[in-house]
């Protein structure tokens, strides 16, 4: 049995802190995130251990309120990603053929748009908020999750135990779902936890060009956009929601690395 190393431990750890910290954030924000406290903008102290903004309001408070928005905003998107992309990559495997080259095809065309200015044009035409980035980021990244799905499929169709089931009259819903998806998971579960990582990335940049999450709610990425004029004066706006999306997209991709000797998944 594979023991887990050290930097899998660390991610599980972050990410878990996070989690919790975006889960109770009411209660441990010690000030209303889109409230102004101070008058003008002051650095990290006893009062505001994040310092403040340029409007005042306690970057400690707005950070983990963002923890929230960016979380979810991975979570929703990864699993959209994965519920697409399995349906497409199980299908595709499964029956094979002219049904597979067809499905594969438009796989190809889809990835051959470069992903992040699909979801600029997307999002240019689309009202910005939370839920449709969610969406749009989703949308536009289950292709890999399909692919990696209709290996294990290709792989695992003709074993015994998926014959046994055919020649037993077993509906093909059911061999899909209940006997070859199960042991096909591994994949899955490993491009679920790197997808997040992705997906709060790209939701950050988005925020940060404007086209994400919308001011008041916080996010780390438009908690970076607001501080651009302050860089020299007050460094700290920068560096605080960037060190958080740093440990955040780090640490999944420990998590993910680990599944990856964990579960034994190639590619």
């Amino acid at each position: 049995m594979r023991k887990v190393n050290s930097l899998t431990i660390f991610g599980v750890a972050v990410i878990a802190f996070f989690i919790l910290a975006a889960i109770f954030a009411p209660v441990l924000a010690p000030f209303n995130p889109d409230e102004m406290t101070e008058s003008e903008i002051q650095g990290p102290s006893a009062r505001h251990l994040f310092g403040t903004d340029d409007l005042g309001r306690d970057l400690l408070s707005r950070s983990l309120y963002g923890a929230r928005v960016s979380l979810s905003v991975g979570l929703v998107a990864v699993v959209i990603a994965i519920l697409i992309g399995t349906l497409f990559g199980a299908v595709s495997g499964y029956y094979g053929g002219w049904f597979d080259g067809f499905i594969m095809r438009f796989v190809d065309v889809m990835l051959a748009f470069p992903s992040i200015f699909l979801i600029l044009a997307i999002q240019t035409m689309l009202t910005p908020n939370i839920y449709n980035v969610m969406v749009v980021i989703g949308l536009t990244s289950w292709m890999g999750v399909a692919r990696l799905v209709r290996g294990g499929f290709l792989r695992i169709r003709e074993v015994q135990y998926v014959e046994a089931a055919r020649a037993s009259g077993c509906p093909d819903f059911r061999i899909i779902f209940r006997h070859i998806l199960p042991n096909a998971s591994g994949p899955i579960v490993v491009a679920a936890t790197l997808g997040m990582a992705g997906a709060v990335l790209t939701e950050s940049a988005l925020s940060f060009l404007g086209l994400g999450v919308q001011p008041p709610m916080s996010s780390w990425g438009n908690m970076l956009m607001d501080s651009q004029a302050y860089m020299r004066d007050a460094p700290w706006m920068a560096i605080i929601p960037g060190l958080l999306i740093l440990l955040t997209v780090l640490s999944l991709y420990f998590i993910g690395e680990g599944l990856r000797e964990k579960l034994n998944v190639r590619g």
